[in-house]
């Protein structure tokens, strides 16, 4: 998600840096925007010379104080973990100038949770991109208990200057997307387990009969499956056992099947594409 953001950002004329914990991440991150924005080029989405230029407004790093220096926006994209996400949270704002906005990409953790460790939370807003994110136009923007007018009036602006649509929602947890996407995917779980269809075929029934881009369970292995059972677990806690992971999902997980990133999950994936349900799909 981070290298999504930066590419949109950097597209949209903005000055870049992108932050990761070893070399390894930035350079993936770096080589996937130079991935995505060849393919635009290739498909005539994308002119290579406003490509080049997005390259160029962004910069890569394992320094946290040198990329948040001067920033007037922070968002963070780390793994949907709180204390992980407070933490980041506090790093930032002991680098970055008392007027900069601190904002998070989850997907379902509470914001005001994660901005309660700020000195000052009224900087804290959600912005959360969909996956991927150089494709999808809407974007959560998250209101916490004490995000400030002003800061609402930026994170809205800076998404409408990414040239994406904002959809302002309260801090409840999972938010509108997270709540209805994983209950959707979590039944669709469900039935492959219950041997009710083929992965493909449920997909097929909401692509072709409800009109979807993309299938429950395809998007799940897009999401990946580690961060849909992390959701699920939290919005457990949170709000019942009608999000209660199904064992199916979880076996998945153990077994390293965490989807297009991993290259298996519901189907197997390769270059980038679902090329066939995964042949184990039916006896997990």
């Amino acid at each position: 998600m981070g290298h999504g953001i930066a590419q949109v950002s950097a597209m949209a004329g903005h000055d870049v840096s992108l932050y990761d914990i070893e070399d390894e991440f930035v350079r993936d991150g770096l080589d996937q925007i130079r991935e995505n924005l060849d393919e635009g080029i290739e498909l005539g989405k994308v002119d290579s010379d406003e490509a080049d230029a997005a390259m160029r407004r962004i910069s890569g790093t394992t320094d946290l104080a040198a990329a948040c220096e001067g920033v007037e926006l922070v968002i963070e994209a780390v793994p949907e973990q709180l204390e992980l996400k407070r933490e980041t949270f506090e790093n930032v704002e002991a680098i970055v100038d008392a007027d900069a906005i601190i904002a998070t990409n989850t997907s379902s953790v509470s914001v005001t949770e994660i901005a309660a460790v700020l000195d000052r939370p009224e900087r804290a807003v959600g912005i959360h991109f969909f996956n991927p994110v150089h494709v999808m136009p809407i974007v959560e923007v998250v209101v916490a208990a004490h995000t400030g007018d002003e800061t609402l009036a930026t994170a809205e602006a800076f998404v409408e200057d990414v040239d994406k649509e904002a959809a302002v929602v309260r801090d409840y947890p999972g938010f509108a997307s997270s709540r209805l996407g994983v209950a959707l995917g979590v039944e669709a779980i469900r039935m492959v387990a219950d041997g009710v269809a083929s992965p493909a075929d449920i997909d097929r029934v909401m692509e072709v009969g409800y009109n979807h881009p993309m299938g429950p369970l395809k998007l799940t292995d897009v999401v990946g499956l580690d961060v849909r059972l992390d959701i699920l677990e939290y919005l457990e806690e949170e709000l019942g056992p009608r999000f209660h992971p199904p064992q199916l999902l979880k076996q998945k997980v153990r077994a390293g099947q965490t989807g297009k990133k991993a290259g298996e999950g519901f189907y197997v994936w390769e270059a980038g594409e679902a090329v066939r349900v995964n042949d184990l799909w039916d006896s997990a």
